[in-house]
This record gives structure tokens, C-alpha cells and sequence, in this order.
């Protein structure tokens, strides 16, 4: 028996929890998007679909070494589609320490160096050849094996809370950043929530973004919204209207979420 979706309509389906009992792929009418983030150098059990999505803190203390490690797991999987972004955790990718000199090692944990080679790693030809998409405030538009076009646009970004990467203050400076997704943007990564969608902390703060929620809200062609940064939000919406939201991070429980889009 196929597991009972947490939320569907006419356009949309959506899976957690459904253990080893994978729902069936719905067809070709159909684009299956796996849905995950903070996996923070861990390893953890993917199904398959056409694209992959990464809502960022592939690493746990952002060095190439932990880097490099996730890469290479992305990369055994068999999603012919695989989009990231970074998080607050993911230093060395960070260009905001790319002159950093290496006798400063030790105070982040990085160096310019570093952020030149994991920058390199994630742009290289090669990863693109092989359907991979490292995005940073960019969109890309890729096609589906069933011809499907998608444009997605993802941003590292978050609001500043401890030491980390990609982080912004105040609301000049937060709308400016989110003010930058294309209106046509089909498929948004970000690593932040929203604020009051899949953001409450374990002491029961709304941690997302206000500037980010506006900015979704004006969205008209957003069928889904995957995020993470907030553990212990894992979950999915679907919307009055169509959209999902997804809250993918993994460490505090949960699986993969499988989203279906109809075409």
C-alpha cells in the first residue's frame, strides 16, 4: 500500500514520514522533487526523484574538508537534477573571507584559500556536466527528462544571530537581499524560513525572516518554497492557492520531503 500524502491537491503532493515505504514516482505529468537540508557533513538515506534540492549548512563548521564530503554524497546520487545553496554554517564558501590570510586560520577555521577551493569545487564544469547547481542569488532554468522547464533561484541568506556566513542586518539590508528573487521564480531556495511558516524555535520564537515573507507573499508563480535553518521545524504546508512550503532540515527527525508538482 503506497503511504498516505501529508498534504495534496490537484497540483501538488507531498510525503514525510513515510518510512521505506517510497511512494510511487505519479508519472510523467508529474516532476518529483526530493527535498532536503542542514546536513552538516552527515550522511542520511535519500529517495529517488528528477531533481534534488539542498536548502544549505552542507557542512557543520563550514571547512573544504566537511565540504567536500557532502559533495561527494550528492554526487553518488542518482537525481539527474541536484540545486544547492549554502547556509550560515558553510564558512569556506563564504567571499566575504576570501582575503583572509592563512595565519588566520584558526580564528574561523578557514582561509581565503580555503574559500577559493570550495568556491571552485561547487562551480566547476564537471559538476554542472553531471546536473549539478551550486546557486548563490542566482536562478538557473533546467529541463526535466519529461520536458519540463523549471527556474529556481536560491539565497544563502539569513538574519544575523551568532558568527556565521551569509548573514544580514536590519530591514534595509534584509529587503534589499530578497527584494532580488525574479517575480517568475517557480522553485525558491533560501536558507531561512519565512517568518511564521515552519520557523518556531524550540522556545517557541518565530525565528524566520519578515523580509523573506514578503516578499513570498508577492510571488504569484512560486509553486514551492524549501528552506531549513530552524531544526526543529521540520515540516511541509501546502497553501490555500497552490504553494509549498518546506521546512527540510534533517538532524531533529524527519525524512526527505518528496514534493509532486504536476507539470
Amino acid at each position: 500500500m503506497s503511504p498516505t500524502p501529508i498534504a495534496s491537491s490537484a497540483s501538488a503532493t507531498v510525503y514525510d514520514n513515510y518510512g521505506t515505504d517510497i511512494p510511487p514516482h505519479p508519472g510523467g505529468n508529474w516532476t518529483r522533487f526530493v527535498c532536503i537540508s542542514d546536513t552538516h557533513s552527515r550522511v542520511y538515506p535519500v529517495p529517488p526523484g528528477d531533481v534534488l534540492l539542498h536548502a544549505g549548512d552542507l557542512s557543520s563548521w563550514g571547512t573544504v574538508e566537511q565540504l567536500q564530503l557532502t559533495v561527494d554524497w550528492l554526487m553518488s546520487l542518482e537525481h539527474p537534477t541536484k540545486v544547492a545553496i549554502a547556509g550560515n554554517h558553510d564558512l569556506c564558501l563564504d567571499r566575504k573571507w576570501i582575503d583572509l590570510p592563512r595565519r588566520y586560520k584558526h580564528g574561523t577555521g578557514i582561509c581565503g584559500e580555503d574559500v577559493v577551493r570550495a568556491r571552485e569545487m561547487l562551480s566547476s564544469e564537471a559538476m554542472r556536466r553531471a546536473g549539478f547547481y551550486f546557486l548563490e542569488h542566482q536562478s538557473i532554468e533546467f529541463d526535466t527528462a519529461a520536458g519540463r522547464r523549471w527556474k529556481v533561484y536560491g539565497s544563502p541568506a539569513t538574519p544575523f544571530f551568532v558568527h556565521g556566513a551569509f548573514q544580514y542586518s536590519g530591514a534595509e539590508e534584509g529587503e534589499a537581499i530578497h527584494a532580488r528573487i525574479p517575480p517568475d521564480t517557480e522553485i525558491l531556495l533560501t536558507h531561512t524560513p519565512p517568518h511564521l511558516t515552519l520557523d518556531q524555535a524550540r522556545r517557541g520564537v518565530n525565528a524566520g525572516c519578515p523580509y523573506l515573507a514578503a516578499r513570498v507573499a508577492a510571488l504569484r508563480a512560486c509553486r514551492l518554497h524549501v528552506f531549513g535553518h530552524i531544526h526543529e521545524a521540520h515540516g511541509a504546508v501546502l497553501h490555500e492557492g497552490g504553494r509549498v512550503s518546506v521546512n527540510a532540515a534533517l538532524p531533529s527527525g524527519g525524512q526527505a520531503i518528496i514534493v509532486d508538482l504536476r507539470n
